[in-house]
């Protein structure tokens, strides 16, 4: 494995040795899953170039075609499965992992009328699942959207620079820290809506792998997540040095919220979670419509 900070990295197809180009997050949910596969602890697994970069700056990356593999938003897919194909595995789908709605003051969701909130992309599930709250919650919708990254996010309601923000991943457990009040949780909204668990993250790769590559892409990963949880001290070392200053009891909490049993294998639910969210967004004309056979594997 070779590693690049983040948007650098190998970008082009698999090269003469086999190697395969990947980005994905430094986050710890994603370098818990990835650890054993990208240090060659899989065997028989493509050798891996690996990309740190967020979710927001991967979307971008595999609408230019620049990775063999991504770590994307599930929002995205609508604009990549012609050149891409969703693994089964990997990923991060759940209950109770939904985005927050987060304000300075307790308020209700009505408040929220035209005010101005920030949001980590636009084209995240995250801000995908706000809008589809938003219509039902929020009389004559937000205001301003102001996209900033999500580390930021926080301390922009805090200070007032924004009336809300939209967070992800670790805000979560921390958010408190910074005074501040959930407004509502986006995937308490799906899941109420939708009986579904709630799509997040999806991994993706070129469809010019071909099939055989493709399936042997996604044991190596789902080989990878099993290592990982049957002993995780062997990963600490991969999470701890890409956490970005995250409390390691922090850390544990986001891969234990985010890594379950959608991230080895998607299965019945996770298939109609992803695909409940891309046509109902389609539907109120938020996405382009999914093809027939376009979450289909390999």
């Amino acid at each position: 494995m070779s590693e690049s900070g983040t948007g650098g990295g190998v970008q082009g197809t698999a090269d003469e040795a086999g190697r395969l180009s990947i980005a994905y997050s430094p986050c710890p949910n994603d370098t818990f899953v990835f650890d054993a596969v990208a240090h060659g602890r899989v065997p028989g697994a493509p050798a891996l170039d690996v990309t740190f970069a967020d979710i927001d700056l991967t979307n971008g990356m595999a609408e230019r075609g620049a990775y063999d593999v991504l770590k994307v938003s599930y929002a995205a897919l609508p604009w990549l499965l012609d050149e891409y194909a969703l693994l089964p595995c990997g990923g991060a789908l759940g209950r109770g992992c939904g985005p927050l709605v987060l304000t300075r003051e307790a308020s209700l969701p009505g408040a929220l009328a035209g005010r101005t909130v920030a949001v980590p992309s636009e084209r995240s599930t995250a801000y995908l699942l706000f809008r589809l709250w938003a219509a039902d919650q929020v009389p004559g919708g937000v205001g301003e959207i102001v996209v900033m990254p999500f580390h930021e996010i926080m301390p922009a309601v805090r200070d007032g620079k924004v009336d809300a923000g939209l967070v992800i991943h670790e805000a979560r457990f921390t958010y408190q820290n910074y005074g501040l009040h959930k407004l509502a949780d986006m995937g308490e909204h799906w899941e109420a809506t939708t009986g579904l668990p709630i799509p997040l993250g999806a991994i993706i790769a070129r469809r010019s792998l071909g099939a055989e590559r493709l399936t042997a892409l996604a044991q190596a990963l789902r080989t990878s997540v099993r290592m990982a949880w049957d002993d995780p001290a062997a990963s600490r070392p991969y999470v701890l040095a890409h956490a970005q200053e995250m409390d390691a009891d922090v850390a544990d909490q986001h891969i234990g919220l985010y890594v379950n049993e959608f991230t080895a294998d998607l299965g019945e639910d996770g298939y109609a979670a992803v695909r409940g969210l891309l046509t109902r967004a389609a539907a109120e004309g938020l996405v382009p419509p999914l093809a027939p056979d376009a979450l289909r594997f390999p």
